[in-house]
């Protein structure tokens, strides 16, 4: 009957490890999520101080990076937006919102030659120049583009 219970324990522990080496696994990505996580450019107060703090450096106008969002939004709690870069080596894309309270939208990155495009929605609180920046063989490169927002999307 004793060596029933040590099999027994044996078993509860062995499984207990497993599922902690599980878990742990799955947090790994969620550990590098955070690790990459640029909080100075997501917490700067001004566009500009996002820019910087995302460590965007002399980025040059080029209409080869391609913009699509509304020229109005009834709603900026969901304005959806296309951005697609023309420039070979493209390898990042950043978006920014001149008006939101946290302009850095996000980061978005492309490995192994994937083709630089996104698609999502963004919110924005207030009329604003949105702005794409490509990141192309270590230079930076910039579009805009203005979208009228009617109702507000970031707490108005």
């Amino acid at each position: 009957m004793e060596t029933n219970a040590i099999t027994n324990r044996r078993r509860f522990l062995r499984s207990l490890s497993t599922a902690a080496a599980i878990a742990l696994g799955w947090m790994q990505p969620l550990l590098a999520l955070a690790a990459g996580w640029n909080k100075p450019a997501f917490e700067a107060g001004n566009v500009d101080g996002a820019i910087t703090a995302a460590g965007v450096a002399d980025a040059l106008p080029s209409a080869d990076i391609i913009i699509k969002a509304p020229e109005i939004a009834e709603n900026g709690a969901q304005v959806p937006v296309e951005i697609s870069s023309n420039i070979p080596g493209t390898d990042a894309i950043l978006i920014f919102s001149d008006k939101n309270v946290q302009p850095y939208v996000g980061l978005f990155e492309f490995k192994n030659g994937a083709e630089p495009f996104i698609s999502t929605r963004i919110k924005m609180g207030d009329t604003s120049t949105l702005r794409a920046v490509a990141r192309a063989n270590g230079r930076y490169f910039v579009n805009t583009r203005e979208v009228k927002v009617t109702i507000g999307g970031c707490g108005t």
